[in-house]
């Protein structure tokens, strides 16, 4: 019991780790010392389970690979200050597609929007960050592959002006860590779109990068419809602030 954090889920398969049986989890039940959060997990009685306690057991106790990404993660590392997480947030997490979440936590209706995305973006490892969030540090995308996946939802999720707003605010990327991402990226439109992006804001660390070692792919790209096409990354964009 000390070493459960507070405000967290613990399961069935933690608890045999630690010589705890099912029948005698059944026990604690019985006595008041566990309460019942759905099938194959449990909570401390009267303890109010938000989003994030839940999201810290799939990350610590069963070694998900979920994690907080995409927009969510950099409105909370702060380098999304126009985008505001209110009492009706969305939390976009971030998961491989061969795990299938458990279903205490995937059939549950949180206090927030939790919306999951499931995708090889990456083939090689994610470079994430922690952060602490409702008392327990969570596993965050850091700054650089947390621009790369909201990329990968423009234009279907994500907006253009909203895209290029962001990009303008990341002055400060590492270039080793944002090269080792788009040497690894799955996804031929995010790096066009990202190297695309990032020229038109001049930023500093993209002389640092070498290009030439990042696949491109070949043809074209339609990202906006009905958008001009820039012949350099051969993508069909909107125009960002700053041209003609």
């Amino acid at each position: 019991m000390q070493a459960w954090p507070e405000r967290t889920v613990i399961t069935t398969e933690w608890l045999r780790e630690k010589g705890v049986s099912r029948q005698l989890a059944d026990s604690y039940k019985k006595s008041g010392w566990l309460e019942s959060f759905g099938m194959g997990a449990y909570k401390r009685p009267h303890e109010r389970i938000t989003w994030a306690g839940a999201v810290y057991a799939l990350q610590e106790l069963g070694g998900y690979s979920i994690h907080v990404g995409g927009k969510s993660a950099l409105e909370l590392i702060g380098l999304a200050h126009f985008i505001r997480l209110g009492k009706n947030e969305k939390i976009l997490l971030w998961k491989k597609p061969s795990e299938k979440l458990p279903r205490w936590f995937s059939k549950r209706k949180w206090d927030s929007e939790v919306i999951i995305r499931s995708a090889n973006l990456f083939s090689n490892e994610n470079k994430l960050t922690k952060m602490e969030i409702d008392g327990v540090k969570l596993n965050m995308s850091s700054p650089e592959q947390a621009i790369l996946e909201y990329l990968y939802d423009l234009p279907k999720r994500e907006g253009w002006d909203e895209a290029n707003y962001l990009m303008e605010g990341l002055m400060t990327l590492r270039p080793n860590v944002v090269q080792m991402l788009l040497e690894g990226c799955n996804s031929i439109k995010v790096k066009r779109l990202f190297l695309y992006l990032a020229e038109k804001h001049d930023h500093n660390w993209l002389k640092r990068l070498d290009v030439s070692d990042i696949d491109l792919g070949k043809g074209k790209r339609q990202i906006i419809k009905g958008g001009r096409l820039d012949k350099k990354y051969q993508i069909t964009v909107s125009d960002v602030r700053g041209e003609d």
